[in-house]
């Protein structure tokens, strides 16, 4: 989980350095970095809850409050999936 949050941070600070310097990859960057990071987000919370148990979704852990307001941010402004198609279209190649 730590190596994937990490390749997330990666990915939304590569696509704010392009932001920042106006690059014409910069929204293929960003649509990377939002599916990264909604799928990241949705891998944690899952495992989060799989090692506390059903006593994470329950009031007295703040794990399962974590894990719907990720799935809330996952659909603001278009998921994972919408957004790695719109990083493909654009011509996002992951080898880089």
């Amino acid at each position: 989980m730590f190596c994937e949050r990490e390749l997330a941070v990666s990915v939304t600070l590569a696509a704010l350095r392009a932001l920042d310097a106006g690059r014409a990859d910069a929204p293929a960057l960003a649509s990377a970095a939002k599916a990264r990071t909604s799928d990241v987000a949705n891998l944690i919370g899952r495992e989060a809850i799989q090692m506390f148990g059903g006593i994470g979704m329950t009031d007295a852990e703040e794990i399962g409050f974590f894990m719907k307001r990720a799935r809330a941010a996952e659909t603001t402004l278009g998921d994972g999936a919408y957004h790695r198609d719109r990083a493909t279209l654009n011509g996002f190649n992951s080898s880089r």
